[in-house]
């Protein structure tokens, strides 16, 4: 026998102790489904009250216009101007707390979420799920920023073999495919980055995977090196920008990873920034205050990729090319080099004519 008669009566009282046990998980797992049945009706609830609030503020909105075009405001009398002022002031705060609630629901995924992962609830459903998947990302950015910059260092001074140079240009298109995978879940979550920056990672995964598939040749030895020091360069200055939100490939990447994390983080203690804002490939009005330092080195970044854009152009004017990779890769630095210089540009002059217009005020 295995068992004495006492280890028996032992092993018998541990089943009771455990049948309780599972008594006790079933009863707690009946009462999480009944739970999440009743929050799943409040989801579907919630998000159908505030579709048809904000469907109601719409025309309510378009009627207060309409009686401001009907009775011009010189002719309107003191008693309905301030009610009027007071709603569209009302309309506008509650637009942005239905953006806060809607945070929290479920929503459909857009186009690129569909077809990457399907149909798929990306929702997070409380803040320190939303605020761990943020820094996850961030790390994850950090971590691929300094990878990069010492694969494109070996790449460009220790080692020149086209196969690690695919290996570079792969685990490129690998990252920019992730971001925009992650960015989009985030953006469902609540994170406000939007415009230029997130279509800068998808024009970026097409130049990667268009580098990937150039074949060896005079051409590619050509531009190989200036490639390279251009994504030194830019994985610096994003690293530098990371530690704040605005990245590109090199030296102004670690720039801008490195300072714009310690500047989100000091305007959101200051209760002054979105918890949900990130880290971007440039520059954004939140960063004018302690950041406009990196605007010339973030210049200097966009006009390499100018003359990236102009030197692949020449190349494909030569009797020799061939290759339908060098006019592509031009056309996507140009495009590159356009969203980023404007954007960028765009984001200065608005905060500097809103400081003017503070000055004036003052």
């Amino acid at each position: 026998m295995l068992f004495s008669p006492t280890g028996v009566s032992e092993c018998l009282r541990e089943w009771e102790d455990l049948e309780k046990d599972y008594q006790q998980i079933q009863d707690t797992h009946r009462l999480y489904k009944h739970k999440l049945e009743e929050v799943t009706k409040l989801q579907v609830s919630c998000s159908g009250a505030i579709s048809r609030q904000k469907k109601k503020l719409k025309e309510l909105t378009a009627s207060l216009e309409e009686c401001k075009n009907q009775s011009p405001t010189p002719e309107l009398s003191p008693d309905d101007v301030d009610p009027i002022t007071e709603i569209e002031d009302s309309i506008k705060d509650r637009t942005n707390a239905f953006c806060e609630m809607e945070a929290f629901l479920p929503r459909k995924n857009g186009l690129y979420l569909s077809l990457v992962l399907g149909n798929v609830n990306v929702t997070l459903l409380n803040k320190q799920s939303k605020f761990a998947y943020k820094d996850e990302y961030e790390k994850f950015k950090l971590v691929l920023t300094v990878i990069l910059f010492v694969f494109s260092f070996t790449c460009r001074f220790l080692f020149s073999y086209r196969a690690l140079d695919a290996m570079f240009n792969f685990l490129l298109v690998w990252y920019y495919c992730t971001l925009t995978i992650r960015e989009s879940i985030l953006i469902n979550n609540g994170s406000r980055i939007k415009g230029w920056w997130v279509s800068h990672h998808y024009v970026s995964a097409f130049l990667s995977g268009v580098m990937l598939t150039w074949p060896k040749g005079a051409l590619y030895q050509m531009f190989r090196n200036q490639f390279l020091a251009y994504s030194l360069y830019q994985t610096l200055v994003c690293f530098f920008c990371f530690l704040c939100p605005v990245c590109t490939l090199g030296f102004v990447q670690f720039l801008q990873c490195y300072y714009q994390s310690g500047c989100l983080y000091r305007l959101r203690a200051l209760g002054e920034r979105h918890n949900m804002d990130l880290t971007v490939e440039g520059f954004q009005s939140w960063m004018w205050r302690g950041l406009t330092f990196l605007l010339p080195f973030l210049f200097f970044g966009h006009f390499w990729q100018l003359y990236n854009s102009i030197t692949l152009f020449k190349m494909f004017q030569l009797p020799e090319c061939k290759e339908w990779q060098v006019v592509m890769c031009g056309c996507a630095y140009m495009v590159l080099f356009m969203g980023n210089f404007f954007t960028t540009l765009g984001v200065v002059y608005q905060k500097y004519m809103n400081n003017q217009d503070k000055s004036k005020n003052l």
